[in-house]
């Protein structure tokens, strides 16, 4: 399908210009025989897709909530004082264009931003005064930019260590040589490998679907939009062993017979792109990937990488689909399965970058070293992104059924108190929860801890999370376009000191509203943190509400009502 060349067209535009022009849209419709109304569509629905003319240097600074308690404002107050632009306005500034963005993948180094897409770390407002200053003396920004790689803390004692053990390019793959199809497989299901990226369905199981579909094309797709802020355990992994994510694909490859795979990688990781593209190659040179990969007959496999542009939702299989074939990354309604009907209506394989690592790990290693870690029903290890108020954040390399505990003590996190798991989807936990286990069975995190401690605001942190699901709405079903503002205004309430026990009530039951009735992960678990946080930090929420029966009026407050307008005119006068 010429559309699927669709974002790869966009790209260029964007690179060369620094936005997309009409005679773009134009030029793309008639080569694609796609309308130009529909370019427009899929243009507005990413975030790093401009249609108005940017600065040479488009900025875009994390607004996580990570960033927030480690100095976004001062940065974002440096930024546009040294450059002399607002944030998330276009201007005639011919050099710089300013940009909020949500999280990067750099939580472990916050505050953090994007300089026409390489990594700037660690930031502060005297960081941004010598950054600005030399862009405008014209110093390459590839040359100033940080290295953004993440500090692996913690890894199990030797024989526990699966990951980042040592890795030689080809040793998990040749072990093809020897083994059918359908062995690969029963090593994968004895493994007990399920998928990482946070539905842990059965890996061998979904492979399994997609060998026994008729379908002649057959495409395996790396799902490298790791989008859920606070996580950055996949971009390790693509930092440090990228051989070892194409050679999961591979494996994934020869057990269900697919011919073709796709890197889809998130925008903000732009500057890993060319260290894939190299190991891709390294591959091919080595016979590891094309046509007859290592003599086995019929036996024929590549792989190309796609660049997303900026939609949390992508990292939804079905909206990754149908970004990958060049629409907006909407998540298709769910009447079948991606290894029925998948990219271009052909079977199809989504797995994330963890998940094919850990394949390949076990083609490496065998099934039986693997089930000799981790828990009953969690084998082997997990990857953690670990954030916030600690002395040491980065990836921890964990056995299933570690505590948080456990992991509080060794990322030295100071005075936890409130502990959100798989990021703002995903659950929040206090202090009577810390003996909880790491593991399928307990929790089962998809990659992200953020620890904060006492001093931080709980309003604060969920109010950041509500208003990134609003942001990333894709806006499709009501639940979750309605729904997020909702919760929006009830978090206004209780910041302007009206909000009663019954709003309370009702997120909750928004939440379940949203759960049961939303299209997508997105609105289905967007409510889930704000709904657990009442409930498990009811000490901190009965302090900001009004207790009442079912009848109760909150008054309306005047003096709060007009106290923006009073501070603007006193600061007139």
């Amino acid at each position: 399908m010429k559309q699927s060349r669709l974002l790869t067209r966009l790209w260029e535009f964007q690179n060369k210009y620094g936005y997309i022009p009409d005679v773009a849209i134009s030029e793309i419709a008639q080569k694609l025989r796609v309308s130009k109304i529909e370019i427009e569509g899929v243009v507005s629905f990413y975030h790093f897709f401009h249609r108005q003319a940017t600065g040479k240097y488009i900025i875009y600074l994390n607004n996580s909530i990570i960033s927030e308690f480690k100095g976004f404002h001062e940065v974002k107050a440096a930024f546009e004082k040294e450059t002399g632009c607002t944030f998330n306005e276009y201007s005639k500034n011919s050099l710089f264009s300013l940009f909020e963005t949500s999280c990067i993948g750099l939580s472990d180094q916050e505050p953090a931003a994007l300089i026409n897409f390489y990594p700037f770390t660690n930031l502060t407002p005297k960081k941004v005064v010598s950054i600005i200053k030399d862009l405008k003396n014209g110093i390459a920004v590839a040359t100033l930019a940080n290295n953004s790689k993440s500090k692996i803390q913690y890894t199990p004692t030797e024989e526990k260590t699966i990951f980042f053990r040592d890795y030689e390019t080809g040793k998990a793959i040749n072990n093809l040589k020897y083994l059918h199809n359908s062995e690969v497989l029963e090593i994968i299901s004895k493994a007990q490998l399920n998928g990482r990226g946070g539905a842990f369905f059965p890996v061998a199981e979904k492979w399994t679907y997609c060998k026994n579909n008729t379908s002649k094309l057959k495409y395996i797709i790396c799902n490298a939009d790791e989008g859920e802020p606070g996580t950055f355990k996949d971009k390790a992994l693509i930092n440090n062993l990228p051989g070892l994510i194409i050679e999961g694909m591979i494996i994934s490859a020869y057990a269900s017979g697919a011919q073709k795979g796709f890197i889809y990688l998130r925008a903000e990781y732009q500057y890993l792109l060319n260290k894939l593209k190299d190991t891709l190659a390294e591959f091919r040179e080595q016979h590891l990937l094309g046509e007859t990969i290592l003599n086995i007959p019929n036996f024929n496999f590549d792989i190309e990488i796609q660049l997303g542009a900026g939609a949390y939702v992508c990292g939804a299989e079905t909206a990754l689909i149908e970004s990958l074939e060049g629409k907006r990354g909407e998540p298709r309604i769910r009447n079948s399965f991606p290894t029925d009907i998948g990219y271009n209506n052909k079977s199809t394989i989504v797995n994330n970058v963890e998940t094919f690592a850990m394949a390949a790990r076990i083609i490496e290693l065998e099934s039986d070293f693997i089930s000799k870690i981790g828990t009953l029903q969690s084998k082997g290890t997990k990857l953690l992104s670990v954030s916030g108020d600690v002395a040491k954040p980065g990836i921890y390399e964990i056995e299933w059924g570690t505590s948080v505990q456990e992991l509080l003590e060794l990322c030295q996190a100071t005075a936890p108190y409130y502990v959100q798991i798989s990021g703002p989807s995903g659950e929040c936990i206090n202090e009577t929860e810390f003996n909880r286990k790491f593991s399928q069975e307990d929790l089962a995190c998809g990659g992200s801890v953020m620890i904060f401690n006492r001093s931080r605001s709980i309003l604060q942190i969920i109010e950041n999370f509500i208003q990134f699901f609003k942001n990333e709405s894709c806006g499709n079903c009501t639940p979750c376009r309605a729904g997020n503002q909702i919760l929006f205004e009830k978090i206004k309430k209780i910041k302007q000191g009206i909000c009663t026990s019954n709003d309370l009530k009702d997120v909750q039951q928004w939440a379940q509203i949203m759960k049961l009735t939303s299209r997508c992960g997105l609105g289905q678990f967007s409510g889930k943190t704000f709904s657990m946080a009442i409930d498990k930090f009811d000490d901190y929420f009965n302090l900001k509400v009004t207790t009442c029966n079912n009848d109760c009026k909150v008054a309306f407050d005047m003096e709060q009502a007009v106290s923006d307008y009073d501070e603007l005119i006193k600061n007139t006068q």
